[in-house]
């Protein structure tokens, strides 16, 4: 089915069921969302219209206005503008959702309260965290976050980072050099490096056709990489070069000093270096005390936390099974734990979850390709059910339509967010 704005609103889970309704002199059950981000703009927003203002929810976000890390790799390559990607919270604030801008630095499991930067505290029923991702300091030699990141930029947390990247790529002199270092498995988006990698060079053919692009990866495949070769052949022929493991790739130092990349003892000169650490949940979810290792283990049925029932944990930061780390996936999710919450706390009927998520990735113009599937518990994980994935040798026209329909899924899924 195409995706336009209508049709992925109107494929959202059947959340509106009846509602017990509380006596009057209850006190309303309280949701605290942490973060503002797919996953927690859409629990939000879910609990607060499918319980019909029955539910106390705040949604805690430390910036006023969300930019989308899906798509920026496309303001990267000049297809979209920077401020497409940006949006605000006043219209989720007239659906019943109270907007907090601050920092949440602090979760009581026991009294069931969020400390916030301010000094203010919070107090829940039912506490959602959805922190997005934190980088593993140490996982690229020689580049630390707080002290390298303006120099050789992560751009993987949209924003700032972002318009850095596109500020040196424009900069870079003719005939420079673009290095990435492609992240280790798990990580947001499996598909955004090499994306990214697609429209730094159709950036490139336009204002820096002999620039040079090297793509460092620890990782021996990658997602779509048939489908992406492919169209670097194609639309970028000599211009990228992909390194993997079998070439020293597990054994990299950056130094942002002289811009250099030691690659298992080779020195390349870059005049870019796009630095993709290795990942783990958004720290408030360690503060919570609710990680195992890098991430946060969930119930497949709702996205309950396993260590705290009374806590759920949405998109990238979650451990939940086979649904890759994606906007798309953070959405579904959102949609599967608010009707658990708003069940849970009103009495209200609760369906089978079922998840699902497509990644589109844009290679040229006109020139774009999916993969997806579909998913549901099998008890102890998200389990995959079905897949599809675009084909080496697709037509031109079906391409185009699959491009044109990414397009309608970001301003359903931007409006199903934000409302």
């Amino acid at each position: 089915m195409k995706l336009n704005r209508r049709t992925f609103i109107g494929t959202s889970l059947a959340t509106g069921a009846a509602l017990a309704t509380p006596a009057l002199a209850q006190a309303k059950p309280k949701v605290v969302v942490i973060g503002g981000g797919t996953g927690g703009a859409t629990c939000a927003r879910y609990i607060a219209k499918d319980s019909e203002g029955a539910i106390d929810v705040t949604l805690v976000e430390a910036n006023p206005v969300y930019t989308t890390c899906y798509f920026s790799n496309l303001y990267l390559g000049d297809f979209r503008t920077f401020d497409s990607l940006q949006h605000g919270y006043e219209t989720l604030a007239q659906t019943g959702v109270t907007v907090v801008t601050d920092m949440a630095t602090g979760v009581d499991r026991d009294a069931k309260t969020v400390t916030l930067a301010s000094g203010d505290t919070l107090s829940y029923d039912k506490l959602v965290l959805s922190p997005g991702i934190d980088f593993v300091e140490g996982s690229v030699n020689g580049w630390v976050e707080a002290e390298h990141d303006q120099i050789m930029p992560h751009a993987y947390k949209a924003g700032p980072q972002t318009t850095l990247l596109k500020e040196q790529l424009e900069a870079m002199p003719e005939g420079g050099t673009f290095v990435m270092i492609a992240p280790p498995n798990p990580y947001r988006c499996p598909p955004g490096p090499y994306e990214r990698v697609s429209m730094v060079a159709h950036l490139m053919t336009k204002i820096n056709p002999t620039a040079k692009i090297m793509v460092l990866d620890p990782k021996p495949k990658f997602s779509k990489q048939g489908l992406f070769q492919d169209g670097w052949n194609r639309h970028y022929a000599g211009m990228i070069e992909w390194v993997g493991p079998d070439f020293g790739t597990e054994n990299i130092t950056v130094m942002p000093e002289t811009m250099e990349v030691d690659l298992d003892g080779e020195m390349i000169q870059a005049d870019v270096v796009n630095v993709i650490p290795g990942q783990m949940a958004g720290k408030i979810a360690g503060i919570a005390g609710v990680t195992e290792g890098n991430w946060a283990p969930v119930m497949p049925d709702d996205m309950k936390s396993k260590i705290d029932e009374n806590i759920h944990v949405l998109g990238d930061a979650s451990a939940q099974g086979d649904m890759p780390k994606s906007g798309f996936s953070a959405n579904s999710q959102a949609k599967v734990a608010a009707m658990a919450i708003r069940g849970e706390l009103t009495g209200s009927r609760v369906f089978p979850a079922k998840y699902s998520n497509t990644c589109w990735s844009l290679l040229g113009v006109d020139d774009g390709v999916k993969v997806g599937a579909s998913y549901e518990s099998n008890g102890e994980k998200i389990a995959s059910v079905g897949s599809f994935i675009s084909q080496v040798g697709e037509d031109a026209a079906l391409r185009k339509a699959t491009y044109e329909e990414s397009l309608g899924w970001y301003a359903g899924i931007t409006s199903d967010i934000f409302g």
